[in-house]
């Protein structure tokens, strides 16, 4: 058994996965997911688990490079986001470059994600697209 904090295996899978650029997309519960675009499903009940508490499990495992939101979502959350993305770069010890798209755009966006991850977040605009980077 994995000593990490992310022992979920379809996400540990993911993450090994990855390559330098590849795009994951953390979702809300009501995030449309494009046809052809894989989805891990860990809603269980409204707000369980949330977004926060998926990216705190990734980012034992995962590098960031940059990450997006929805340019909707209100003052508090996306100060959240950037917060958490703060202290991602901190674990890390990589910048995470952190921008903002139109909610259609990051609609559009998650068309050419690897994943996406839907959480059981019900609060508005908590989704997030990250960039996978390099360890090095």
């Amino acid at each position: 058994m994995k000593r990490t904090h992310l022992l979920n295996r379809h996400l540990s899978a993911l993450v090994a996965e990855l390559g330098h650029l590849d795009e994951i997309v953390v979702a809300d519960a009501g995030l449309p997911a494009p046809c052809g675009v894989p989805v891990i499903d860990l809603a269980v009940r409204p707000d369980l688990p949330t977004l926060f508490q998926v990216m705190d499990a990734l980012k034992s495992e995962m590098v960031v490079q940059a990450a997006h939101r929805a340019e909707e979502c209100d003052a508090d959350l996306a100060t959240r986001m950037a917060e958490t993305l703060e202290a991602w770069e901190t674990a890390q010890d990589k910048q995470v470059n952190f921008g903002t798209l139109a909610h259609a755009d990051f609609k559009t966006r998650c068309q050419t994600a690897k994943t996406i991850i839907r959480t059981g977040d019900f609060t508005p605009y908590s989704n997030l697209i990250l960039v996978s980077g390099v360890p090095f």
